[in-house]
C-alpha cells in the first residue's frame, strides 16, 4: 500500500482559513508586518470606519472594550455640543432660587405689614439669593459658549481613536494569528454571532450613554435602577427562615463540631498559657534554630523577649493556641483534600468555586452565618479563620501533585510502585516545597484574622489593636501590632526553616 502523503497548509492558506474575508489583503499587510522587527506601518480602512465593531467581530474584545469607550465618550461630547442640554442643572438650580426668591419676597411683604424689625433680615436674605441666582445665569452663559469647544474637542477626540485603530488594527489582528498558530482553540472571529454580538453590544453602550449624558432626564429609567423593597423585603424574610431552619435542624451537628474545636483549642491554651514562660520560650527557640538556623533562633528569643516584658506574653500566647487550633485543622483537612483533587479534575473543578468564594468574600460577610449557627466566641473565630486561610494549602498541593514530572512517575510504574508506594516515595516529596508554601500561606492568612477574630470575642493581641482603633491608642496599637508582626515571623521561620519559597 501506498503511504499517504500529508501536505502542510502553506502561509497564505493558513492566513485566509485565520481571516475569513479579504485575504489577499491580510496575506500581503501579514507579511509586511513580519518582514521587520520594528513596527511596519499599516493601515486598516474598515477598522476605521467600524471601529469597536470591526474588533468585536474579529473577536478582539479587550481592544473593543478600550476603543469603544473612547469612541463614546467622544460622541457624547459632540452630541452634548450640538443637541445636548448641558444648562440644565444649571436651569434647575436658577428655578429653584426663582422659587426661593418668590417665598421671602411673601415673607418681606408681610414683615412690612406686621413685623418691620424683621425687613432687613429679609432684603439681605434677597439681595443674597438674587447674587446667587446672577451666578448660575453667568454659569449658563459660559457654558453655552464652551459648547462649540465641547463639539470641536470631541470631534478631534474621535477623528483621534479613529485613526489609532486604523493604525493599529493589522498588528493586532497580526498578533492574534500567531497566537492561533501554536493555539487552535483562539477562535478567529468573523461568524454571524460575533457580527450580531459586536453590533448589540456597541450599539447599547453607545446608544444609551449618548442619551444619558447628552440628555439628562430624557429616559428616567436609567437613573436608577427599576426595583421595589418589597423584593429585598421578601429575600430577608426567606434568609431568616432558612437559616433559622438550620439552626433547629443542625444543632448536633454544631454542637458535635464546636465540641471538637473546643477540645484542640483548650489542649494548646493549656499548653501555651498554662506552661511556664521559661519552657515555652526554650521550645520555640529550640525549635526555630533547628528549623531555620542559630540566627533565626536569636531573633526569636528577642520577639519572645519583646512581647514578655511589654505585658503581651499570655495574649500572645493566647492567640498563638488560637491561630495554631485554626492552622492545625486547615491543614489536617486541606493536604488530604488537595491529595484527593490533584488526581481527579472533576472533583476539583467543583470546588474550586467554592474555595473562590471562601477566598473573596469579605470576612464580615461570612461571619454573619457562623455567628448564628456557633455564636459570638473563640469557635466562631476559629472557624472564620479555616474559612479565610485553609484555601492555599488546598490549592498548592493540588498544584504541587500535578506538577510531578510524569516520565518519574511512569518510572516509578514501571519497576512496580503501587499507588501508596507512589505517593508516598514519589508524589509527596517531590510536592513537598509547594506543599509547605501552602502551609505557610494558610499560617500568614490565619494570623491576618487575628483584629477580626478579637470582634466576636477572641481574645488576644488582636483585642489590644481593637481597642487601640476604638479609643484611637496610638502607642497600644503601634506596639501590639508589632507583636502580632514578630508572631508572624516567628511562624514563618518555623515552618519554612532555611527552604524559603
Amino acid at each position: 500500500m501506498e503511504n499517504k502523503v500529508v501536505r502542510n497548509p502553506s502561509r497564505d492558506e493558513l492566513i485566509t482559513d485565520f481571516v475569513k474575508s479579504n485575504p489577499d489583503y491580510y496575506i500581503k499587510e501579514f507579511k509586511k508586518i513580519g518582514s521587520k522587527p520594528t513596527y511596519s506601518f499599516s493601515f486598516n480602512l474598515f477598522a476605521f470606519i467600524f471601529g469597536p465593531i470591526w474588533f468585536g467581530m474579529r473577536n478582539v474584545w479587550n481592544w473593543t472594550l478600550a476603543f469603544l469607550i473612547i469612541e463614546t465618550f467622544s460622541v457624547v461630547q459632540i452630541i452634548r455640543g450640538l443637541f445636548g442640554n448641558i444648562t440644565a442643572e444649571a436651569i434647575a438650580k436658577v428655578e429653584q432660587v426663582k422659587g426661593t426668591i418668590a417665598f421671602r419676597n411673601k415673607q418681606l411683604e408681610a414683615a412690612i405689614e406686621n413685623n418691620p424689625d424683621k425687613i432687613d433680615v429679609f432684603k439681605r436674605n434677597i439681595k443674597s439669593l438674587e447674587d446667587a441666582m446672577q451666578g448660575y445665569l453667568d454659569e449658563i452663559t459660559r457654558v453655552e459658549a464652551s459648547a462649540i469647544w465641547i463639539t470641536i474637542f470631541g470631534f478631534i477626540l474621535l477623528i483621534a481613536v479613529k485613526i489609532a485603530q486604523g493604525v493599529l488594527a493589522n498588528s493586532i489582528l497580526e498578533k492574534k494569528y500567531s497566537e492561533w498558530l501554536s493555539d487552535k482553540s483562539i477562535h478567529p472571529g468573523m461568524q454571524i454571532k460575533n457580527y450580531i454580538l459586536s453590533g448589540v453590544f456597541t450599539s447599547v453602550i453607545m446608544i444609551f450613554t449618548v442619551i444619558h449624558y447628552s440628555f439628562p432626564g430624557l429616559l428616567q429609567v436609567m437613573d436608577t435602577f427599576p426595583t421595589h423593597p418589597e423584593i429585598r423585603l421578601f429575600s430577608i424574610k426567606w434568609i431568616e427562615i432558612i437559616f433559622d431552619y438550620a439552626v433547629v435542624k443542625g444543632d448536633l451537628i454544631f454542637t458535635a463540631i464546636t465540641i471538637g474545636i473546643r477540645s484542640v483549642l483548650d489542649f494548646l491554651e493549656l499548653l501555651f498559657v498554662k506552661t511556664p514562660w521559661i519552657v515555652i520560650i526554650t521550645a520555640i527557640v529550640t525549635l526555630t534554630g533547628l528549623s531555620a538556623g542559630p540566627r533565626a533562633a536569636i531573633y526569636s528569643t528577642g520577639f519572645l523577649c519583646y512581647m514578655g516584658f511589654l505585658g503581651f506574653w499570655v495574649k500572645a500566647m493566647t492567640t498563638l493556641a488560637l491561630l495554631g487550633t485554626a492552622a492545625i485543622l486547615s491543614i489536617a483537612i486541606g493536604i488530604p483534600l488537595g491529595i484527593f483533587c490533584a488526581r481527579r479534575q472533576r472533583f476539583y473543578s467543583l470546588i474550586r468555586p467554592i474555595m473562590d468564594f471562601m477566598q473573596t468574600m469579605p470576612a464580615f460577610v461570612f461571619m454573619i452565618p457562623v455567628i448564628a449557627f456557633f455564636g459570638t466566641g473563640k469557635v466562631a473565630a476559629v472557624i472564620i479563620t479555616m474559612i479565610f486561610g485553609g484555601t492555599p494549602v488546598v490549592r498548592l498541593t493540588v498544584l504541587g501533585l500535578r506538577g510531578v514530572p510524569e516520565t518519574i512517575r511512569e518510572a516509578a510504574i514501571a519497576y512496580g510502585a503501587t499507588k501508596w508506594y507512589l505517593l508516598r516515595k514519589v508524589d509527596l516529596p517531590l510536592a513537598t516545597p509547594s506543599i509547605l508554601a501552602g502551609v505557610n500561606q494558610t499560617v500568614m492568612l490565619s494570623l491576618a484574622m487575628v483584629v477580626v477574630a478579637s470582634l466576636i470575642g477572641a481574645k488576644g493581641l488582636g483585642q489590644d489593636v481593637l481597642e487601640a482603633l476604638q479609643y484611637a491608642n496610638v502607642g497600644q496599637g503601634i506596639l501590639a501590632g508589632i507583636a502580632i508582626l514578630f508572631v508572624a515571623l516567628i511562624l514563618d521561620r518555623v515552618v519554612q526553616g532555611k527552604k524559603r519559597v
